[in-house]
Formats: C-alpha cells, structure tokens, sequence
C-alpha cells in the first residue's frame, strides 16, 4: 500500500476511536428519537422522548404511556429496541452508536438496585476476604456492578460468554 494511503486509513481508523462531539451525540439522539417515534407510531402507543447526552453517549427516554410491556422480562425487549434504535442510528449515519435507551425509568431503577447490590457485596468480599460471583448479567449492568466496584477501590472481572457472562468481585 502507498505510504498516503497507509496515513488516510490510520486517520480514519484514529477519527473512529476518536469520541465523538457533543453536536455528534445530539444528531445521533435526534436520528433515534425520530426512529423511536415512528415506531411508537406505527404501534399505536403514547409516550414522550427525552433526549440527553451523558458520559460520552447519547441517552434517552420514553416516559408517560404505560409502557413496561416494552421493557419486558429483565429488560429483555427494551434490549432488543435499543440494538435496533441503534442499527437505525448507524444505518442513517454511518456511524456506530452506543446510545442507550431508558422505558419507564427502567433502566434507571435498576442502575440504583445494582449499585447498592455493588457496595453490599464489595464491603462483603472486603471483610470475608473472598471473592463474590454474581449471577448473570447482561453488559449494562455487569458495567455498573464494575464501575461501583472500582469507585471502592476494589477489583472486579467479567467471566463466561453470553448469556452466561457474569462479574466477579475480589476482596483487594
């Protein structure tokens, strides 16, 4: 390969890796709210989108339709929503997303269970002196269970494969 040609693909591969900008995530939320609502709209549902940007991601939220139907068994369909909201973002913009979708304060409620499920657990390998394993988890909340776990100072590490894939919490 030419040496030009070498540097184009490094700075594409650069700008990739890059994070993206703050008007990036906005499109970005504005591309799956309009998707979102297309949906809702073809299914004849109620709600209103927030849309939000936070920790690097966009973020949003359907609220007030009396939608826990679409959050499903452990989050399952609202999962599902997200990965396609989120093939939707990068089918218009070319772009992976890594946006994440809340339904009813789903997604909120459980972030809080799992952080004091987190802290309980690490005081508990801290003063045993054992290491916890967790029961499967999916990789939102296995990134919660780890970010707490760090925050205590302490370590943690995902282990199986998927479905299956579950976090171990060390006593240091």
């Amino acid at each position: 390969m030419p040496e030009s040609t070498e540097v184009v693909a490094e700075t594409v591969e650069a700008a990739k890796k890059a994070p993206k900008t703050a008007a990036k995530l906005e499109e970005e939320g504005d591309i799956a709210a309009d998707y979102l609502e297309a949906l809702l709209d073809i299914a004849d549902l109620d709600g209103d989108i927030d849309i939000d940007v936070e920790n690097g991601r966009a973020s949003l939220a359907i609220v007030g339709g009396k939608l826990n139907h679409l959050v499903g068994k452990d989050g399952e369909v609202l999962d599902a929503l997200q990965e396609l909201t989120r093939l939707a973002v990068q089918t218009s913009s070319g772009d992976r997303s890594r946006l994440m979708l809340d339904i009813e304060n789903f997604r909120a409620n459980r972030r809080k269970e799992l952080t004091a499920l987190a802290k309980k657990l690490g005081e508990e390998a801290k003063t045993t002196g054992k290491e916890i394993k967790l029961d499967p988890m999916n990789a939102f909340e296995r990134k919660i269970i780890h970010d707490t776990i760090q925050d205590m100072g302490l370590t943690s590490e995902s282990e199986g494969e998927d479905p299956r894939r579950f976090v171990v919490i060390f006593p240091s």
